[in-house]
């Protein structure tokens, strides 16, 4: 048995608590994720996708309910150690790539592993595997503005993958790029699950994707209304 890497249960999520306009945006949900798993979360606007995000990213809390990432009870901790579990636990990687201007690309796949006090001499060395993995050594000097969006999001999947995060969070990943450079990132993702053993969630609107993960949790007015597992998982 795989050890289960997030565990939530019961998890509410209101705004606006204690005034007239409280809202109750996720309505205790239940999602266990076994390390290892590629999983979708998909939905239309509006059906809590990026609520549920913030909660697994630890970019916000639950108003309720209990969160698990990878052993550590998420509830219990102060916003401090929160931070540094977002750093070394979850590899995120945004539609908007998120990359530090005025910055190269290898600066950009170290900082993690700067804030999580590595020497430099190692995570110059990391930075560097990463960059290869993802096919983006010979662009490792570059800034940001000199690179394409799927270069773009290369680096930020390895820059993602810096600290060897339990998760990789991967937030409408192909959203900003057109269908064929979106195809070359998912390859990546495949390519991370398949050959690292990399337990991925993927937050997409785009149906197709979905279909490529091992596993679709599909989201509707704050309630899970599908989660199901896909017929020998990911696409070959």
């Amino acid at each position: 048995m795989s050890k289960t890497i997030i565990e939530m249960k019961g998890i509410v999520k209101s705004f606006y608590i204690g005034t007239p306009n409280e809202l109750e945006i996720l309505h205790g949900l239940n999602i266990s994720v076994p390390e290892g798993q590629f999983v979708s979360i998909v939905g239309a606007s509006g059906s809590g996708k990026s609520t549920l995000m913030n909660i697994v990213g630890a970019l916000d809390r639950q108003t309720a309910g209990h969160y698990s990432l990878d052993g550590i009870d998420i509830t219990k901790i102060s916003d401090n150690e929160l931070s540094s579990i977002r750093n070394k636990k979850i590899g995120f990687v945004f539609q908007t790539f998120n990359l530090i201007a005025r910055t190269s690309a290898l600066k950009n796949v170290e900082l993690p592993m700067l804030y999580a006090g590595m020497p430099s001499r190692e995570r110059t060395k990391r930075a560097r595997e990463l960059l290869e993995l993802v096919e983006m050594t010979e662009r490792s000097g570059h800034m940001p503005n000199e690179l394409s969006g799927g270069q773009k999001q290369r680096v930020a999947i390895a820059r993602a993958m810096a600290n060897d995060p339990a998760i990789i969070l991967a937030d409408e990943p192909t959203g900003a790029l057109d269908s064929k450079t979106g195809r070359l990132v998912m390859d990546i993702f495949h390519k991370l699950h398949k050959e690292q053993g990399k337990t991925i969630v993927l937050i997409t609107h785009n149906p197709e994707l979905a279909e490529e993960t091992d596993r679709v949790i599909t989201l509707s007015d704050g309630s899970i209304v599908s989660d199901r597992m896909l017929k020998g998982g990911a696409a070959e």
